[in-house]
Formats: C-alpha cells, structure tokens, sequence
C-alpha cells in the first residue's frame, strides 16, 4: 500500500497545497460560463440565419441576404476555431484585456454556423400546410414563423441542440490561447508549477468526462419526453 500512501501525498501536493484546486474550480467556473453564453448566441444567431434561409427560397428580395448567410456559413466551417479565436483576440478585439468575453462571442459564432442547419433542417420538418394554415388564419409569414413553426421546429431539434452544447463544452479546451484561465489552462498551469504531468491532466479529463456523461444522461430523458409527449 505504499504506492497508494505515495499517490495520495502526490495528490495533496498538487492541489491541496497553496489551494491549488480553487484554481480549477475558478476554470471549471469560466469553461461553463463560456459554453453557456455560447450556445445562447449560436442558437440566437442560427435560428435568425435560418430563418432568411428558409424565406429567400421563396423571396428573390432576400437572395443578397442568402448570399451573406452563405459565406458566413462557408467561412465559419471551413476554418478551425482556434484560428477563429485567434483571429478575434488578436486582429478584431485587440484592445481587449479579458478574453472570457472574447472567447464567449467567438465560439458563439462559430456555434451559430453549425446550429442554423440545425434549426433550418428543423423548420423544413414541419409540413408545409402549418404555414398555409397560420396565413388563412390572418398571420403573416414572420408571425407565422414565430407562433407556429419555430415552436414545433425547436422541440424537434432539442436534442441536436444538446449535443451542441456538449461539442461546445469540449470546444472551449482551446480557450487558454486568449488568455483564458479555463480548466483545461488551470491544470496546465498547475502541471507547470508542481511539475506533476499526470495528475493535472487526468483530473482534467475526468471532470471533462463527468460532464458530458450527465448532459448525456439528461438528452436521454429529454428525448423519451419528447417522444412521450407526440405519442400523447
């Protein structure tokens, strides 16, 4: 049992010591944060972007619009998002001195490309006659939209959504490149001052891992609800 003695001193060393852990909770605090603020802009930006997609399909007044959605859309998935994060702490908010924001509004977008086929798929699901039954009713197209088909489109893509924000989560590993002490940064920056190469980076992951098995664990509920619920 010497060797668990050793382990559990090595542990106390690493993270008890100088309260090293409050240095991963305060990163386990901003990944959450930056995930969370990015899944609510990339769901704000996809669904307006899904929108004029799905509109200027049957709108020759809205094709210049369709054509800026494209290349947003091009742009977004054909490059890395550290490069994007990059090029936002860098070259866009250069004067930014705290780069959780910075990162927030990035990934954020970068989530927006990514869900805007999510909810446009969505929208494409529900049967054409809903859109005609909200206009016989007196609705506009946009009132229409809001009252009727986003709704339905959005509990549809709820779990794809979900699986978002776990990719989201795992994203945001990359977010010490901006001067962002995340968890992954934390335990990095303790590895470098205990000079433990293991620990660190195994509790890292583990909390990783814990995460996403209960965001999991939760998308399966919501999915037997939703299935419950159109069978009711």
């Amino acid at each position: 049992m010497e060797w668990l003695n050793k382990w559990f001193d090595r542990l106390y060393r690493t993270f008890i010591v100088d309260d090293r852990y409050k240095t991963l909770i305060s990163g386990l605090e901003k990944t959450l944060i930056i995930t969370l603020g990015a899944l609510l802009i990339g769901v704000i930006i996809g669904t307006i972007i899904a929108i004029i997609k799905v509109f200027a399909a049957d709108n020759k007044k809205l094709r210049p619009l369709d054509v800026l959605c494209n290349i947003y859309l091009t742009v977004i998935r054909g490059t890395p998002v550290v490069v994007q994060l990059l090029i936002s702490f860098f070259i866009i908010f250069v004067w930014a001195k705290d780069g959780t924001w910075v990162a927030t509004v990035t990934f954020g977008i970068n989530s927006g490309a990514y869900v805007a086929e999510v909810i446009r798929s969505g929208i494409m699901a529900i049967d054409a006659g809903q859109m005609e039954a909200g206009r016989s009713l007196g609705l506009s197209k946009i009132q229409t939209m809001k009252e009727i088909i986003l709704p339905q489109a959005f509990k549809n893509v709820l779990p794809a959504i979900g699986n978002e924000m776990i990719a989201l989560l795992k994203e945001t590993s990359v977010a010490g490149y901006v001067a962002v002490t995340d968890l992954t940064k934390a335990a990095n920056q303790i590895k470098n001052t205990t000079y433990d190469s293991i620990n660190p980076i195994l509790l890292t992951a583990i909390v990783y891992l814990a995460i996403v098995m209960l965001l999991t664990k939760l998308l399966s509920i919501m999915e037997r609800r939703l299935r419950k619920s159109d069978k009711s």
